[in-house]
């Protein structure tokens, strides 16, 4: 018995959630961040946190941790110097990239950075054919010339990616082997072990990346796991990846592009966590920071996971939980363009200055400015009462700056900016939702994060959902999703074929093989073999279609009548995804997918009984707010969220404080306190 923790470092602050084995207490705690070297702020976290327990750090069980290395080393282009080599005539692949373009018609747009060196893109005499034949060996002395000129201009970390290694690796793993021997100090990443699949430019571009962030992720948990030792914790810690789960140092020092969203994907999975205790199968998530918000959509309690995405322009084939994240949060800059029309966002003040109520010398307005002064949020303290705010440099900052500027009076500008954000945030659920062929109406929405509950209800009201989840504690969501999460890798390959039973032997002896490669894993990592758990998908498209969709196997095995639940899945999905199904049209099975899955034990928290007739809530003070939709302040009751008890009611219009969030709770809207304290907020039509 002893105490398991997720943390979940931020720009501004590093969240803890602590879970007692022994007493069942969950228990969230928020730490100042050191970004010079966040592993710092962790440790000094868990040593005041157990402080405080009476406990000492034995007692850690458990710890698991969502970093934002990888997702800083691209954003500010500070990874290692990256060679790579390749086929000879190919070696311009990563500079050609794709015909598709993000900005077709714009002639100003500019490409990403490359992330190889410039000059250090080589290929090497060698050739591998289609069906994985081998027609011009490897050039041994080429491969050994090339890594003496990586060597002499300072790149320390080379990617390998050759045609075709998705079927023959002989030259990829043969010119891994001629690295090590000439510059055994370099880190190497080859394609056809981190993504042997189809597609050269996305292969490519994914082992690419991953040797960009090799040195410093390796660095970095290093530090993190000796800093953890010294203090005297004695497990082993994880780290989450982009698909949810968790994976121990060896492994992120291995595959650092696994981790590229790992923050973010946390919050998915605790989210789910919430929605089951809710019983609510269909999930969008609303995670709104300071900066940014992250949508997100979970269907049967499972989060959606995407195998390829961009990650800074650059393609990444990796499995990752499908999350939209858009320049919508507290700190989002509002202006008024050239053509007099106010826009809010992507620039955000951050925490310094920040916004200009925080006092902190901010002097334009923002999100959390309007919030203040519609009196959505507290209007001297925030945090608890441990952050001063100051109403009259929010006042300032929207008339000097938008007011001046238009024919809006303050109260119209300071609702201008909630109605833009709103919107912005509205549009980016669809993306998740409508334009995936779902019903957004028949959806849950769940708030988390500093700003998602003080937005929630007034964007689910526009979207047409009638119902709100807010979580205990959402502004530390990240950190408790790290609680939840299970050990998993993912394993591929491809092998184009037609879906026919005269193909199943070939497929059968595919997924077994990668099967057993996942399950040597999961013993590798400690995992007991009974909780062992097992999905196959396929990667399936009609004849000449070019992209594919993913469809999950009913059954881990291949016989004639799982393959035609497949192709049957699959028509369904292509319909939902496009609007119509071909079924006399051949399919093609295309890409073979494997998730091996460790079981790892989590907290077990009881719901309490609903107390029929609880009492309703005091108000702890009162203020007027404005509402959206509404030309007028309404005298409101703000109540404080710790006097909650399971089977508390509130109606709107309220505003519910606590100390990492504010909700706000429209007219209309209805609270109800459940037995694990979420709030659940359903609307309902007056009359």
């Amino acid at each position: 018995m002893g105490y398991m923790i997720g943390v979940d470092v931020g720009g501004t602050f590093t969240d803890f959630s602590i879970f007692s084995q022994e007493t069942g207490k969950l228990f969230h705690f928020k730490h100042s961040s050191t970004n010079q070297d966040s592993s710092i702020a962790i440790v000094d976290g868990i040593q005041k946190i157990l402080a405080m327990e009476h406990a000492d750090t034995a007692s850690v069980v458990y710890l698991a941790h969502g970093t934002t290395v990888s997702t800083n080393a691209l954003i500010e282009k500070t990874g290692a110097n990256v060679g790579l080599i390749t086929t000879e005539g190919f070696h311009d692949v990563m500079e050609i990239g794709l015909q598709k373009r993000p900005e077709m018609y714009d002639t100003l747009a500019q490409k990403p950075q490359s992330m190889v060196q410039p000059g250090m893109n080589l290929g090497v005499p060698e050739r591998v054919r289609y069906d994985g034949q081998v027609v011009i060996p490897l050039d041994e002395e080429r491969v050994r010339e090339a890594v003496r000129l990586f060597k002499a201009n300072g790149v320390n970390a080379v990617a390998v990616a050759t045609l075709f290694s998705f079927l023959n690796a002989k030259h990829e793993k043969r010119i891994k082997e001629l690295i090590q021997e000439e510059y055994p100090q370099a880190y190497i990443t080859i394609s056809s072990e981190l993504v042997p699949e189809f597609r050269e430019y996305s292969r490519m571009s994914t082992t690419v990346l991953n040797s960009y962030l090799g040195p410093s992720m390796k660095d970095y948990v290093k530090n993190f796991q000796d800093s953890v030792k010294r203090i005297g914790i004695q497990v082993e810690p994880y780290v989450t990846q982009s698909n949810g789960s968790i994976i121990s140092i060896k492994e992120t020092i291995a595959a650092p592009i696994k981790t590229a969203v790992s923050g973010p994907s946390a919050g998915v999975i605790g989210a789910a966590y919430i929605s089951r205790q809710c019983g609510a199968d269909k999930i969008i998530t609303f995670d709104m920071g300071g900066t940014s918000a992250d949508i997100s959509l979970i269907e049967n309690y499972r989060p959606q996971v995407s195998n390829e995405r961009l990650v800074e322009g650059h393609p990444a084939r990796i499995p990752m939980i499908s999350i939209i994240t858009i320049g919508a949060g507290g700190g989002s800059i509002a202006s008024i363009d050239e053509g007099g029309v106010m826009k809010v966002g992507p620039r955000s003040a951050g925490a310094t200055p920040g916004p200009a109520c925080y006092g902190r010398g901010g002097t334009l307005p923002t999100v959390t400015d309007a919030n203040i002064v519609l009196g959505k949020l507290n209007q001297e303290k925030i945090l608890g009462g441990r952050m001063d705010v100051y109403l009259d440099k929010a006042v300032r900052a929207i008339q000097e700056n938008l007011c001046s500027k238009t024919s809006l009076d303050l109260k119209q500008a300071a609702n201008g900016i909630i109605s833009v954000v709103n919107s912005n945030m509205m549009r980016a659920v669809r993306v998740v939702s409508v334009e995936k062929g779902y019903d957004v109406r028949e959806f849950t929405l769940m708030a988390f994060g500093g700003a998602g509950p003080l937005h929630a209800c007034e964007v689910a009201q526009e979207l047409g959902i009638k119902r709100v989840i807010m979580p205990p504690s959402p502004g530390t969501l990240c950190s408790l999703g790290l609680l939840m999460a299970d050990t998993r890798f993912d394993f591929s390959c491809s092998n184009i074929m037609q879906a026919l039973p005269e193909n199943i032997p070939a497929v059968r002896d595919i997924f077994r093989s990668l099967a057993e490669d996942g399950r040597k894993m999961l013993v590798k990592e400690g995992v007991a073999e009974e909780h062992h758990s097992f999905e196959w998908a396929i990667d399936m498209r009609y004849d000449r279609q070019n992209y594919e969709i993913t469809v999950p196997l009913r059954a881990c095995e291949m016989t004639e009548e799982v393959l035609a639940w497949a192709v049957e899945d699959f028509h369904a999905a292509h319909k939902k995804a496009y609007g119509y199904r071909s079924d006399g049209a051949g399919v093609k099975l295309v890409s073979y997918r494997v998730a091996a899955i460790g079981l790892i034990s989590k907290p077990e928290i009881p719901e309490q009984p609903i107390q029929e007739n609880a009492p309703a809530p005091v108000p702890a003070a009162r203020r007027k707010v404005l509402f959206q939709g509404q030309q007028d302040y309404v005298d409101c009751g703000i109540y404080d969220r710790a006097s909650f008890v399971p089977g508390t009611r509130l109606s709107g219009p309220a505003i519910v404080e606590q100390m990492d969030c504010t909700t706000v709770v429209p007219p209309g809207w209805h609270i109800l306190s459940d037995g694990y304290s979420n709030m659940i907020a359903e609307y309902r039509e007056e009359g």
